[in-house]
């Protein structure tokens, strides 16, 4: 009960440390619809680049592909190694251009060169996506709830990650969530990197971990999961990162072009391994 009532407390000085950060930003976001939105279009390389992985690496990313990669082994991180892929090409393609419009959503942009029945149906598909992105809420319960029995369950977690993500975006908008992946990303990675370490030390290293595993695939980066899965998650996840409104709106918050491009091009490197580890 004591070490529950520890993370508990980390948990609850966690959520409190997002919610400063998130009142102490808010005067950057007051003024305008552009500068609650868009962060005024001040979004410097690092903040493009934590949005980026801050909103790709997140549940399923984690949690997902951990579960997936205890069946199918390694070739599972290439998930979020396809969120990456589909970054770069984000900022080697598209990524300047959508920051050189004057434009705050995607649905103007379709109403803009198309007619507003193409807004209409823009919007009724990011209505679509919203739903997929809020899957996120499920994992954040699945991990309350199996870190903290005894204070959670699935849909009071659930409801708790709920709370938090659209509470630090009402607070501050653009510069709310761009700021706290600041801190997320950080703490995901290093999470990860050291848990990893970790993992393998106990397991008695890399050789033994090998001889233990349930399949001849598990160490393999293909066969797990397949070449043709894989592919599928490389195509749908770059046009995800070319269409996705949370993602585009990064691009158009980049102070400028360049800023832009570099962003989701480190931010994509950077998930590359992520998944694997």
């Amino acid at each position: 009960m004591e070490n529950s009532l520890i993370q508990i407390l980390i948990i609850c000085a966690y959520i409190g440390v997002l919610f400063l950060i998130s009142a102490y930003v808010k005067y950057r976001s007051s003024g305008s619809v552009e500068n609650y939105v868009l962060a005024g279009r001040k979004l410097t390389t690092p903040l493009v680049m934590v949005s980026v992985v801050g909103l790709a690496v997140g549940g399923a990313s984690t949690i997902g592909v951990a579960e997936q990669a205890y069946t199918k082994g390694l070739s599972a991180g290439w998930y979020t190694a396809a969120w990456g892929i589909g970054a770069i090409v984000m900022g080697l393609t598209v990524a300047k251009r959508y920051r050189r419009m004057n434009i705050t959503t995607v649905p103007e942009l379709l109403e803009r060169y198309y007619g507003r029945n193409s807004m209409i149906a823009g919007i009724a598909c990011q209505i679509l996506q919203l739903v997929i992105m809020s899957l996120q809420f499920v994992a954040g319960g699945a991990i309350l709830s199996a870190l903290l029995p005894d204070f959670f369950t699935p849909l009071t977690g659930m409801l708790i990650s709920a709370v938090v993500f659209i509470g630090i975006t009402l607070i501050g908008g653009m510069w709310s969530a761009s700021q706290s992946n600041l801190l997320n990303v950080t703490l995901q990675y290093i999470g990860i990197t050291v848990a990893s370490w970790i993992i393998v030390q106990l397991a008695g290293g890399m050789t033994n971990v090998a001889l233990h595993m349930p399949s001849i695939h598990s160490l393999d980066f293909i066969s797990g999961v397949g070449g043709m899965t894989i592919t599928t998650w490389i195509v749908v996840l770059i046009t995800v990162n070319l269409s996705l409104q949370a993602i585009i709106q990064i691009s158009l918050g980049a102070k400028d072009v360049r800023t832009a491009q570099k962003g989701f091009i480190i931010g994509g490197l950077i998930m590359l391994p992520v998944g694997f580890l």
